[in-house]
């Protein structure tokens, strides 16, 4: 799946253009992205700079010779580029296996432009077929967030660390609850609904927002536009 990742994000660097600034998602694929684009920016010798989602597309970033400035200090993102866990026929997603998506959601819908990069296994027919839908919450709140979650219908798991004792802290500093609602039927309901839970700082559903998905395949990319 790595070459279609590749193939995606080659196909989008056409939507870039000198003197932007950008929204840089998290995740492997926006990381191919970032490499084509630093390569491009040098060879064309383009002014861009980025407003990154999260610390490790921060560090990516920097590494590349990618200016960074913060979401505060600009007026407009003229382009954010993201990837996403799963996207449907509407362009509604689920994001958030790298735990950035409250940053990502910020971002990405200040964003005058959203363009989505995904591989095949990342279509899907409804939304909730293959992935939980990440929930960040407040750690005090984690406990009363689950017991709304519990009234919904949903079944959560609190995220734990892989290389750590205890449970994914986010950027941000809160928790995450990973949480199944089977298939989706609204997604832009449920996003609404999740979104007003007192202690709920953000999910990982995107509804409404993206303009375009490149998504790379074992010919080329796809290109799906709402």
């Amino acid at each position: 799946m790595t070459q279609n990742k590749e193939n995606a994000a080659s196909a989008a660097l056409e939507e870039v253009r000198d003197g932007m600034v950008l929204g840089i998602g998290t995740g492997s694929t926006t990381a191919f992205f970032l490499e084509r684009l630093a390569e491009r920016a040098r060879d064309e010798n383009l002014e861009l700079c980025g407003v990154p989602t999260s610390i490790q597309s921060a560090h990516l970033a920097t590494q590349l010779g990618i200016r960074l400035v913060a979401l505060n200090e600009v007026d407009v993102v003229d382009l954010a580029v993201d990837g996403c866990d799963e996207f449907d026929a509407n362009l509604d997603l689920i994001k958030g296996r790298g735990g950035a998506m409250v940053r990502e959601k910020v971002v990405d819908y200040a964003a005058k432009r959203l363009v989505i990069l995904a591989d095949g296994p990342k279509r899907v027919k409804q939304l909730g077929e293959q992935v939980p839908v990440p929930i960040e919450v407040l750690p005090f709140a984690w406990a009363a967030v689950a017991r709304e979650i519990d009234e919904l219908g949903g079944q959560w798991d609190l995220r734990e660390g892989t290389a750590k004792d205890g449970p994914v802290v986010t950027d941000n500093g809160n928790l995450i609850l990973d949480t199944r609602f089977g298939l989706i039927d609204d997604p832009e309901a449920l996003e609404r609904r999740l979104a007003i839970i007192p202690g709920v700082i953000g999910s990982g559903l995107f509804t409404g927002h993206v303009d375009i998905v490149y998504c790379g395949t074992n010919d080329g990319v796809d290109v799906i536009t709402r």
